[in-house]
């Protein structure tokens, strides 16, 4: 039963509100909520003694989506979820997940998840995945994703990772294998506040020729909240890699992002790297103090955008609802 709690968590990480159009499975503390197949996209259970569900997409789909959200609303519940998805050859999809928790509890509730893809040839996937916690109990809330993709021949995916707010402690581990001709685009965006800790891992390995790999990062940082961000694009073959990083920090909170491109072809004839190194990522004066607007940085650490709203002295304290919407602006770009 979707209770009103349940409701709100997944318009939050799923733009959900009422029963979802197409293929979907929902899953309430760690059982399954509802399930719904359609013709072209099947959704499974995992065999025994594996928790999880298995998505298969037949080839040619095309206009569909499949959402997959997760949510917890009972302290204390902790569990390792397997989720496999086989896209057919020239398909063209939508994909939502997300994981929202409520804890009112004072145990530790935890989402630790590994979604596999396997995209066909020509296929395109635009795949979402938005997290959420909330509650005022002193239980924490946890989640640890995982995801992995092979893309074959000129097989895409775009993927777009949002941590909203509430997270304690997240460990995010992404790995993407690019055939020949292939795309994969990383657009992460993440809040911390707190005394929060999150960690991303991705790497992007371009094997295929022509294939191309892009990485970019929007954080904001808030209190005594801790980031570390770690991009790596490694080309195995003439190829396109481009990593960006950009970050606002906010009172005494910490960012590190180490980008890294590689290429690890013994001679390097037409290769094509970009990397695009915003750090470090200086502290900025909270907006929220009236003191003054954040500031972006450009590879050589030179202010790009000196005041949010002017340089003159007059303009250095700009009223808290201004500087919240361009803070927001930045953020949502």
């Amino acid at each position: 039963m979707i209770t009103e709690i349940d409701a709100s968590l997944l318009e939050k990480i799923a733009d959900l509100t009422g029963k979802p159009v197409g293929a979907f499975n929902i899953r309430k503390d760690s059982g399954c909520e509802a399930r719904q197949s359609t013709e072209h996209i099947a959704i499974d259970p995992q065999p025994e003694g594996k928790s999880g569900i298995i998505i298969r997409i037949k080839d040619g789909t095309k206009g569909e989506q499949c959402h997959i959200p997760v949510i917890i609303s009972k302290s204390g519940v902790t569990e390792m979820v397997y989720n496999d998805f086989y896209v057919g050859e020239n398909c063209d999809v939508d994909i939502v997940a997300g994981c929202g928790i409520h804890n009112s509890g004072c145990n530790e509730s935890r989402h630790d998840g590994i979604h596999t893809f396997y995209i066909g040839k020509n296929s395109h996937v635009r795949y979402s995945e938005k997290h959420y916690g909330e509650g005022d109990g002193e239980g924490s809330r946890v989640m640890n994703p995982t995801t992995i993709v092979y893309l074959d021949e000129g097989a895409s995916i775009q993927m777009e990772t949002v941590q909203i707010r509430g997270i304690d402690s997240t460990v995010r581990k992404t790995k993407i294998v690019c055939g020949k001709g292939a795309e994969a685009v990383i657009t992460e965006r993440l809040l911390t506040h707190g005394k929060q800790h999150a960690e991303s891992d991705m790497e992007i390995e371009l094997n295929g020729e022509d294939a191309r790999g892009r990485v970019i990062s929007r954080s904001v940082a808030q209190d005594e909240s801790k980031q570390i961000f770690h991009p790596v694009v490694v080309g195995n073959s003439k190829c396109f890699g481009h990593v960006q990083c950009d970050s606002i920090i906010m009172g005494k909170a910490t960012i590190e992002s180490i980008p890294a491109i590689t290429d690890r072809r013994a001679a390097h004839p037409r290769g094509c790297h970009r990397q695009d190194r915003r750090r470090p990522a200086l502290k900025a004066p909270d907006p929220w103090s009236y003191r003054g607007g954040g500031r972006r940085h450009d590879s050589q650490g030179l202010p790009r955008l000196k005041n949010l709203i002017g340089t003159d002295e007059k303009a250095r304290r700009p009223r808290s609802g201004i500087a919240l919407f361009l803070l927001l602006c930045w953020f949502n770009r």
